[in-house]
């Protein structure tokens, strides 16, 4: 009777960087403070997104580069470190990669706007 293979004898895996962008993207999303932005282009609303991230790195080391907006008046450094924990956390958990740093830009804070009633 022949045994199944080792884990590292079946051969390789390979996360491509797109999928952990989004798993990225979706964790600081879920962070309390943070929001979605309205997107434009030369004064035409295109809808709305959440966070953006780029991934560098090699190997099983991640390097991520986010781009957010928060909620005004936000405790903007509470809630980036909040967004750096709960990212590296799930990035990790998922990919087992290893979040090497996270740098992160707040590109806007943005007030709850309540729609005007006429």
């Amino acid at each position: 009777m022949t045994l199944p293979a080792g884990p590292e004898d079946r051969g390789t895996l390979t996360i491509a960087p797109s999928v952990v962008r989004k798993i990225a993207q979706h964790a600081a999303d879920q962070v309390d403070g943070t929001t979605r932005a309205e997107r434009r282009i030369a004064g035409l609303g295109l809808g709305t997104h959440g966070a953006s991230a780029k991934v560098g790195g090699e190997g099983n080391d991640v390097d991520l580069v986010l781009d957010v907006a928060l909620h005004y008046p936000a405790p903007v450094r509470r809630i980036v470190g909040d967004l750096r924990a709960r990212v590296t956390e799930e990035v990790e958990r998922i990919t087992s990669y290893e979040v090497r740093d996270i740098s992160v830009t707040v590109s806007a804070l943005l007030p709850d706007i309540a729609p005007r009633v006429r």
